[in-house]
């Protein structure tokens, strides 16, 4: 794989991560209310930090396990297929809860108000416990992982693409955050905006991009079938 199909690939993956509706709602709120440049600066660099520490995990676990990720290996196969299989329960669940709600907002929209309410240190706790067990996200970390890893990259190429990786994942929560940074006045109708469209299209989103990338995996493993 050239550097430009592994940015391209590390990019996807690190956009699916940054969709992540809680801890964009989170963010929203934290930049909403009082002192929003610390407590929201802190929540995006903790986020951004987890995220670059769960990645050098799965490398150094892979590299520790001497991991085959090349296309049609066992062990890219089989990550391919069991991601696929949960992203498409998680998408049909997300879907189908939406449409029992009709108009209520997501069940998970309840629970934000409650966690910006805790003291800081204890929100980017919970908060990097969500990212990291969230399965849609526990996959793309190992598919981003994984193809760092089938590229046999040097140290120092790892770095790099790691970082690359941190910032595409990060998008989301840096672009509201520099907005506020920038002028917070002018950007507070937005935000709001922002707010009340994603508590009421959140669940579609998550459900929408689940099955998106559980097609993508699917097609993967059924082609590491058909090669090994």
């Amino acid at each position: 794989m050239s550097h430009g199909t592994l940015w391209a690939e590390l990019l996807a993956y690190g956009s699916g991560i940054s969709l992540s509706p809680i801890h964009i709602g989170l963010l929203l709120l934290l930049l909403l209310g009082p002192n929003p440049l610390r407590r929201g600066g802190l929540f995006v660099l903790s986020w951004m930090v987890t995220i670059t520490a769960t990645l050098v995990v799965l490398l150094t676990v892979g590299h520790s396990l001497l991991l085959t990720m090349e296309q049609g290996s066992s062990h890219r196969t089989g990550l391919d297929l069991l991601g696929a299989g949960a992203l498409l329960a998680l998408g049909l669940r997300e879907l189908l809860e939406r449409r029992e709600e009709g108009q209520e907002p997501p069940g998970w929209t309840r629970q934000l108000d409650r966690l910006c309410a805790m003291p800081l240190p204890l929100l980017l706790g919970a908060s990097c416990a969500i990212e990291v067990v969230s399965p849609d996200d526990l996959f793309l970390f190992a598919k981003a992982a994984s193809a760092l890893l089938a590229n046999g990259l040097s140290r120092a190429q790892e770095v790099l693409f790691t970082a690359g990786f941190t910032l595409a994942a990060s998008l989301a929560l840096l672009l509201p955050f520099a907005a506020v940074l920038v002028g917070r006045t002018q950007v507070l109708p937005l935000l709001e905006r922002g707010k009340q469209l994603l508590f009421a299209r959140g669940d579609l989103l998550v459900g929408g991009l689940s099955l998106v990338l559980a097609g993508y995996l699917g097609w993967q493993g059924i082609e590491g079938l058909q090669l090994s």
